[in-house]
C-alpha cells in the first residue's frame, strides 16, 4: 500500500496528515474539535478531504483517545468526547468513500515510535506518554499488542496507590495522578506553598501566586535552576522510574520510550527517570536493563503511528 492519512484527535484540534511508506509527512491540515460528538465525525471527514485532494491514497487511521474494540472500529468509551460505543470507522467510511481503521491514540503514537522514530531497532518496546495523563503502547516481537478486547496499555489507570489520590477515571491512585503533567503542576504548587523563598524563579515566571503556576513555568524554571521547579521534575520523575521498573517486571522490554509533553523537556526529566528506574528494578544488578529512550516524532507521532497502522490494514 502507498499512501495513507493519518488522523490525530486532539482536544482544541484534529490534525490530518497523508503520509508515505517512509513515515514522511507529506501533506496536512488542522481543524478546530467541534463541540458536538456528530461534528467531530464530519470534521474527520473534511480534513481527510482536504489533505487528499492532491493525493492518491488508499486508506486512513484514526488515533482518538479512549477504548477502541478489538476489531478497530468502534469507539466503545471516549472521556473526552462523548462517544459510547461510536461506530466510527463505519461512519468515516461512508463519508470518505475509503477504508478505515481507528486506534487508540496512545498504541498509534508508540507505533509511529516504533516504525519511524525513537524505537527503531528493536522488536520489543514499551511506550509511555508523559501529557496531562499517561498513556502508553505494547510493541513485542514488533507487534501492536492490544489485549483480547483492544483495550490494553492502559497503563495511567494502573492503582499505584491504595486509596490513594482520586483520578478522573474514578478510581484512587492511579499512576497518572503521581505520574504526568498534571502531576508536575500539583508538586510544584505544593513546595511552591511551602517554600516560597525557593521558587522565586518559579512564581515570577507566572503571575506571583501559586495559583497561577503553569506547566511551561516550571519547565522555564528549572532550565534557570530554580529548586523547587527541579523538585517538582525530581518527584514526577521518581514515580515514573519506578513505574517502569514495574512494567519490566511483566514485559521485559529492550526499551522503553518516554513522550508526551513533559518529555519534551529531555534528559532535564529523562535521567532522574533513569535513576529511578535503576533504583526500583529488581535484580536490577544481575539482570541486563532496558534502555530508557526520548521519544522521536514529538506531536507526530499519532498522526504518522496511525497511517502506518492503516498500511498494515
Amino acid at each position: 500500500m502507498g499512501l495513507t492519512i493519518g488522523v490525530d484527535i486532539g482536544g482544541t484540534k484534529i490534525a490530518a496528515g497523508v503520509v508515505d511508506e517512509a513515515g514522511n509527512i507529506l501533506a496536512t491540515c488542522k481543524v478546530p474539535t467541534p463541540s458536538t460528538p456528530e461534528g467531530v465525525i464530519d470534521a474527520i471527514a473534511d480534513a481527510v478531504r482536504t489533505v487528499s485532494a492532491d493525493h492518491d491514497v488508499e486508506a486512513v487511521g484514526i488515533g482518538a483517545a479512549g477504548y477502541v474494540d478489538d476489531k478497530r472500529a468502534t469507539v466503545l468509551f471516549a472521556p473526552n468526547i462523548n462517544w459510547r460505543h461510536e461506530a466510527l470507522k463505519d461512519k468515516v467510511e461512508q463519508r470518505v468513500g475509503l477504508p478505515v481503521v481507528v486506534e487508540n491514540d496512545a498504541n498509534a503514537a508508540a507505533w509511529g515510535e516504533y516504525r519511524f522514530g525513537a524505537g527503531q531497532g528493536h522488536d520489543d518496546v514499551i511506550c509511555i506518554t508523559l501529557g496531562t495523563g499517561l498513556g502508553g503502547g505494547i510493541i513485542i516481537g514488533n507487534k501492536l499488542r492490544r489485549g483480547r478486547f483492544g483495550v490494553a496499555a492502559e497503563f495511567g489507570h494502573i492503582r499505584v496507590v491504595p486509596d490513594g489520590l482520586l483520578c478522573g477515571c474514578g478510581s484512587q491512585g492511579c499512576w497518572e495522578q503521581y505520574a504526568s503533567g498534571r502531576a508536575l503542576v500539583r508538586y510544584a504548587k505544593q513546595r511552591a506553598n511551602a517554600t516560597p523563598e525557593n521558587a522565586e524563579i518559579l512564581l515570577g515566571l507566572g503571575d506571583g501566586t501559586v495559583e497561577g503556576i503553569e506547566g511551561k513555568h516550571i519547565s522555564a524554571a528549572a532550565r534557570q535552576g530554580d529548586p523547587v521547579a527541579i523538585d517538582s521534575f525530581r518527584e514526577l520523575a521518581r514515580w515514573a522510574g519506578a513505574g517502569l521498573a514495574d512494567l519490566a517486571s511483566l514485559f521485559d522490554p529492550s526499551a522503553f520510550i518516554v513522550g508526551g509533553g513533559v518529555s519534551d523537556e529531555g534528559d532535564l526529566v529523562l535521567d532522574p527517570i533513569r535513576k529511578s528506574f535503576k533504583r526500583w528494578l529488581i535484580g536490577g544488578q544481575w539482570r541486563p536493563h532496558a534502555q530508557v529512550l526520548a521519544a522521536q516524532l514529538g506531536g507526530k507521532a499519532g498522526l504518522v503511528g496511525a497511517a502506518d497502522l492503516a498500511r498494515q490494514g
